[in-house]
């Protein structure tokens, strides 16, 4: 993998993903010769950047942001930017700024193969990739350098809870020790107390919903009817909010009930399956009900928690989703898909074009031989194993990232030039 030189190289990283990860992948930057500027923009996230004389603090209002990012870029001769996430307003305005001086942009967001992979692209993730543009046959022709089989991901959950933890601690900060960030805007609507309220409710909880979310799902595999899942996902999340047609999920959720309606067959039932973080600041619960009640379909629409979703698609008869990223666990298995929103899985080759009425009564299958290469072009580019909130995940992640982001070349044109590292086999990350 052609690098280049670590010391003429500056990184400056923004807002990181909760936890110690990005302090993690600064200091390892660090070992390898570069310099490592993070700017702060609230006090958690100076809470996990234990480096300070490399901290710069950001407390200004948000309109002066853009020519204080220019400056910091001169200032500190900048070569690398370093984000989760590129669509929060003070993230987008830097990748902006970034790419008309031409400098790296290197983004991180969760896994597009979740949970036991995290996503690494350059210059924009999810509806902004590069994966957007790239076909099918692409993707094949690139593979032809490569013969690795694509790993199977280990029946072990992910970092849930240590997310959730960082989560709850992260907003502890923001709510209680953020006197030094008065000009402070969170990049969502709700409130940082009520968010933090949110995750400690969770995390207190998540016992007693595990319970339901078991009860559920056993009515449900042992209720002996056919069944369509409807996968949700967080209202408030970047990908819904930026790359979907919709406002409010409830938008979502009165369209597919009433597709449902309109064509799946008298005896089908319809299951919306929450995303695991979702944290009742929307009542789905409760609009499902009514809309199902509404549409004359209560007794054949369902609604269960997060957690694992294997339990449930193994037996589904198609999916539909705005654009999370569980559709990939979808078109894994060959089970028919329809896409609201703009996916990076979203190929005409395994994406069912279908109205939704005829997609409920009788969907096509899946292009599953052009999924799989799909599959695997992801696992050789973008895709890491490991995870940013468990220990294990994270020093797994940081002995391939690293040199990804030292190298020349993007994870995709590494693999089309045949320069891209050996990948590690997956293990279980806990």
């Amino acid at each position: 993998m052609p690098n280049l030189d670590p010391r003429t190289r500056t990184f400056l990283f923004l807002q990181g993903p909760h936890g110690p990860f990005f302090h993690k992948l600064g200091k390892m930057l660090r070992l390898a010769g570069a310099q490592v500027w993070r700017v702060g923009f609230n006090a958690g996230d100076r809470a996990f950047w234990f480096h300070p004389s490399s901290y710069i603090p950001y407390r200004g209002a948000a309109a002066e942001w853009p020519d204080r990012f220019d400056a910091l870029v001169d200032e500190k001769n900048v070569t690398d930017i370093v984000l989760y996430g590129d669509t929060r307003p003070v993230h987008a305005e830097a990748v902006a700024r970034a790419r008309a001086r031409g400098l790296t942009v290197h983004v991180f967001e969760e896994g597009y193969m979740r949970p036991y992979w995290i996503t690494y692209e350059r210059g924009g993730t999810n509806g902004n990739s590069r994966l957007m543009t790239m076909s099918i046959a692409r993707m094949q022709k690139a593979l032809a350098q490569s013969d690795m089989e694509a790993p199977l991901p280990p029946g072990h959950w992910g970092d849930m809870r240590q997310h959730v933890f960082y989560g709850a601690l992260y907003h502890w900060f923001v709510m209680f020790r953020n006197g030094h960030y008065r000009n402070f805007q969170p990049h969502r609507a709700v409130s940082v107390a009520k968010e933090f309220r949110l995750y400690l409710k969770r995390l207190m909880l998540m016992p007693f919903h595990g319970i339901d979310r078991r009860v559920a799902t056993f009515r449900i595999r042992h209720g002996g009817f056919p069944y369509h899942l409807a996968l949700l996902q967080l209202e408030h999340d970047s990908s819904f909010q930026q790359h979907s047609p919709f406002n409010t999920m409830t938008d979502f959720l009165a369209l597919v009930i009433k597709g449902f309606a309109d064509g799946a067959h008298a005896h089908h039932h319809l299951v919306f399956k929450a995303h695991p973080l979702e944290d009742g600041r929307v009542p789905l619960r409760r609009e499902i009900r009514r809309l199902a009640h509404d549409l004359g379909v209560s007794d054949r629409v369902h609604y269960v928690r997060g957690g694992k979703l294997a339990s449930l698609l193994n037996d589904a008869r198609s999916a539909v989703t705005v654009n999370s990223t569980a559709g990939q666990q979808v078109l894994w298995r060959g089970i028919p898909l329809k896409v609201f929103g703009r996916a990076v899985y979203a190929k005409p080759d395994f994406v069912s074009d279908q109205a939704l009425p005829d997609f409920f009564q009788g969907a096509t299958r899946p292009d599953n031989r052009a999924y799989k290469d799909y599959r695997r072009y992801l696992l050789e580019t973008s895709q890491l194993p490991g995870g940013y909130y468990s220990a294990r995940g994270r020093r797994q992640l940081l002995r391939q990232v690293v040199d990804m982001m030292l190298s020349s070349e993007d994870p995709y044109d590494a693999l089309r030039s045949g320069t891209a590292a050996p990948r590690q086999q997956l293990r279980l990350v806990t």
